[in-house]
């Protein structure tokens, strides 16, 4: 279990686990059963869209993530403007920490209000150069603030064993049931998708179940 002391000291191996992160797992499956993948967050799904919509798309990312970040930088916002705003795309964001320091970040956005929950994703990977560094915690307090926390509210949150917890959760089921390896990992309709993927390659995956 990843503790406080756990999430401080291991900031230091930061750099070398998110460039470890995005390997493609040649062995996994490439469809994955509705019923693993089913199963939500302890801490509740963060999810985007219509429930009707004919295509779920859940991502597995980590905080630390490069790749992850690139994505949601570029590829993000065409899809939720194109697929997840229309109606056509339920998208769930689901947390799998690389590292101590993501799993921070996660928590961070975790104890905000969950309306608040993809503004400060959004946040922390637009800044990540910034605070992925060897001696993370002011930085990440200094961009933190930015989301309304103080000194207090952003020790404490960092404290939370329950939310640590249910982030873990999520990544010990995705990693032991799913097989999930590395991030971003997508799962389009049940079927595993890996890397920092372009609008144009997740397009190739939706519309066929939008002609169907």
């Amino acid at each position: 279990m990843t503790t406080r002391r756990a999430f401080l000291w291991g900031s230091c191996a930061l750099a070398l686990l998110a460039e470890f992160g995005f390997v493609l797992n040649a062995r996994a499956q490439t469809q994955v059963p509705d019923a693993d993948l089913a199963q939500p967050s302890p801490l509740g799904d963060i999810v985007l869209g219509s429930p009707d919509a004919p295509v779920t798309i859940i991502e597995y990312a980590s905080m630390t993530c490069p790749h992850c970040a690139q994505f949601q930088a570029k590829t993000f916002p065409k899809l939720k403007e194109r697929y997840i705003d229309t109606g056509k795309v339920r998208y769930i964001f689901r947390e799998f920490p690389l590292d101590p320091l993501a799993a921070g970040a996660f928590m961070l956005a975790r104890c905000a209000d969950k309306d608040k929950y993809m503004s400060i994703i959004d946040l922390f990977f637009g800044t990540q150069r910034d605070w992925v560094v060897p001696n993370p915690l002011q930085p990440l307090f200094n961009i933190a603030k930015q989301a309304g926390y103080n000194e207090e509210t952003f020790n404490a949150c960092l404290k939370n064993q329950q939310i640590l917890d249910g982030i873990q959760n999520v990544r010990d089921h995705a990693a032991k049931v799913l097989n999930v390896e590395s991030t971003p990992t997508f799962f389009i309709n049940g079927k595993r998708v890996v890397g920092d993927v372009s609008i144009e390659e997740m397009e190739k995956e939706i519309k066929p179940f939008l002609k169907a």
